[in-house]
């Protein structure tokens, strides 16, 4: 259907590619084609719109056999309109300027004509076909002679209609007779069926047999095997019973003989180790020998210089304490003569005062002095002689 918008009283139309557009204006062709867009006013326009892509069209009719029996058709036709000017001559495609729909039913008529015309000629061909031919050769029957009369049909062309492809879906009986006809192909299979079991169970039969037959004379063949079975069995175990001997014999030949290179590797080892630890030990009380002797020597000669730097020492601490002795004696002396040469010339109780002073001094601290009459009496008496001399 064309697209018709309005504007300010005016109409526009825009087709698709797919439709062919004829513009009459007062009676004169103005615009002609398909997908065209043009401007128009609705009173003095005449439109119309004839589509051009491939269209289907499904139909399905009965049709009766030679033999009276009815079928129905199920079939299907390509078609085109390759002259859309001649078929808008023939059929009604105009449109309403303001909807842009048909005001008619082209395309109906169209499908009534292919319609009709088709199976005018599936009639003709199926009424002269017995049924049991039509279902096994009749679609294609059907097919060539309505691709035939369409293809003859001198309206299709006067209308500007080209047929393109033409294809019967179906054939079918009523269904009581697809049944009845279903049924001796159906008895025929089960027969086949049932031959076939039975054939299936007389060979399984005979397989049975030929199977208990090989199971006979297999267990006679596992018998005489069992039988030379346990002769090589017997074999077997004596001669594993000499090889386990020998092999026996070989092992206690080869464990004595390691045992003894052990022995005589282990013994070679401890005379080497012996020997090694003798030498060791010789070595060590060398070494011990050696060390022994040079911390002697080395002693002995740290103790003669330490005696020597004993006896310089001490020679010089009694060289020192010599000189220091005698220069403390020559000083004391002097000091005595000095003293003495200081009192010689001062009285006896000058010198008693300060023998007295002097023994004070070296005298401990005293206390108290506790002195008898008998002292006192002796001591005043002193001082009274003293006195009067």
């Amino acid at each position: 259907m064309a697209d018709i918008t309005r504007r300010l009283g005016l109409r526009h139309l825009r087709g698709a590619p797919t439709a062919h557009i004829r513009h009459h204006r007062s009676g004169k062709l103005a615009h002609d084609g398909p997908g065209l867009s043009f401007w128009f006013r609705s009173l003095t326009a005449a439109l119309s719109e004839v589509p051009v892509d491939d269209r289907e069209l499904a139909m399905t009719f009965h049709a009766r056999t030679a033999d009276f029996q009815d079928v129905a058709v199920q079939a299907t036709v390509t078609y085109r309109i390759s002259d859309p000017a001649l078929a808008a001559a023939r059929l009604d495609f105009s449109i309403d300027p303001d909807t842009g729909a048909w005001r008619g039913a082209p395309l109906e008529q169209l499908g009534t004509l292919l319609t009709e015309t088709a199976q005018q000629h599936a009639l003709d061909v199926l009424a002269r076909t017995p049924l049991s031919a039509a279902l096994v050769d009749g679609v294609t029957a059907v097919r060539e002679r309505v691709a035939a009369g369409l293809a003859a049909e001198p309206r299709l062309p006067a209308t500007g209609i080209e047929v393109v492809a033409v294809r019967v879906v179906a054939l079918r009986p009523e269904p009581e007779v697809e049944r009845a006809l279903r049924t001796p192909a159906r008895e025929q299979i089960q027969q086949e069926a049932d031959r076939a079991t039975y054939e299936r169970r007389a060979v399984a039969v005979e397989r049975e047999r030929t199977i208990a037959e090989n199971e006979l004379a297999s267990r006679i063949e596992l018998a005489r095997r069992e039988e030379r079975l346990v002769e090589q069995r017997g074999t077997n175990t004596r001669r594993e019973a000499e090889e386990s001997a020998a092999a026996d014999k070989v092992r206690a030949e080869a464990e004595a003989s390691r045992t003894v290179r052990l022995a005589q590797a282990e013994a070679a080892r401890s005379v080497q180790l012996a020997q090694a630890e003798a030498t060791r030990a010789v070595k060590l009380a060398e070494a011990e020998a050696d060390r022994q002797v040079r911390l002697a020597e080395s002693e002995a000669r740290r103790t003669e210089r330490l005696a020597e730097a004993e006896s310089a020492r001490t020679v010089r601490l009694a060289r020192a304490e010599a000189e220091a002795a005698r220069e403390v004696g020559e000083a004391r002396a002097q000091a005595q003569a000095a003293w003495l040469r200081v009192h010689a010339d001062v009285d006896v109780a000058t010198l008693h005062a300060l023998t007295g002073t002097r023994l004070a001094e070296n005298l401990p601290h005293i206390d108290s002095v506790t002195i008898s009459p008998d002292v006192l009496t002796g001591l005043l008496a002193r001082l009274g002689a003293g006195h009067r001399e």
